[in-house]
């Protein structure tokens, strides 16, 4: 797996062993990532393949930081995730995904997500040193890169992904985009909570991120761009 870079910190140790929490419905996965996290002393709480579930676990073990999973059979991590940041905004959360880091900073920008892990075999460090940094509050998703995707987003009113949404859809991507929370979105446009849940659950599905193996091309900056 490899990570985007993150700067050291040398107050690990006094601090040790983080809480962690995996939401992958890849068992292998969770596994290995679980083993990995444990061998570097981590306190791996809980696990699962089950976004339900995951929301349930979560608010009971009450970890530090959560890996999710972009897709999963019930939904997507970054509606697990956009969820705790207006339920358990304590929780830190990184997005794990199979795709490239030019989707991977987009999903975790509309995530809210400190960062993201991309499911490659890597520098394991890498990895380690991404939870420890995130748990830390030091995240390479800060506003200028937030910027960036949200202008990718709308670099042309005729994207495929806006003229296959409704207008209320668009302004919820608008605000997802500029960080906003699901509980912020509902102030914001005057929704019930169960409205703006629907709208992100279709905004995301229209850009892709719902459906295994599709994504709709973008023209989002390449990743190098994005993080400096």
């Amino acid at each position: 797996m490899n990570t985007p870079a993150a700067p050291p910190d040398e107050s690990w140790s006094a601090i040790l062993p983080l809480r962690v929490f995996i939401l992958t419905d890849h068992e292998m996965v969770r596994k290995g990532l679980g083993d990995l996290l444990e061998h570097f002393g981590f306190d791996v709480v809980g696990e699962s393949g089950s976004a339900a579930e995951a929301r349930r676990l979560i608010h009971v073990l009450q970890p530090d930081i959560v890996v999710l999973d972009d897709r999963l059979p019930d939904g997507t991590g970054i509606e697990v995730c956009r969820d705790l940041r207006s339920t358990a905004p304590e929780v830190r959360c990184l997005i794990l995904t199979g795709w490239d880091e030019q989707h991977a900073v987009r999903a975790a920008v509309l995530a809210g997500a400190s960062g993201y892990v991309l499911k490659r075999i890597g520098d394991s460090d890498a990895l380690i040193n991404c939870i420890r940094s995130t748990a830390a509050g030091i995240s390479p998703i800060g506003a200028g890169v937030r910027e960036r995707v949200a202008e990718s987003l709308y670099a042309t009113a005729s994207a495929p992904w806006l003229k296959a949404m409704t207008r209320t859809e668009r302004n919820v991507l608008a605000l997802m985009a500029r960080g906003l929370t699901n509980l912020q979105i509902g102030q914001e446009m005057v929704l019930p909570d169960a409205a703006v849940a629907a709208h992100v659950s279709s905004v995301l599905h229209k850009l892709g991120f719902r459906r295994r193996g599709h994504l709709i091309p973008a023209p989002i900056p390449r990743a190098w761009e994005l993080l400096h």
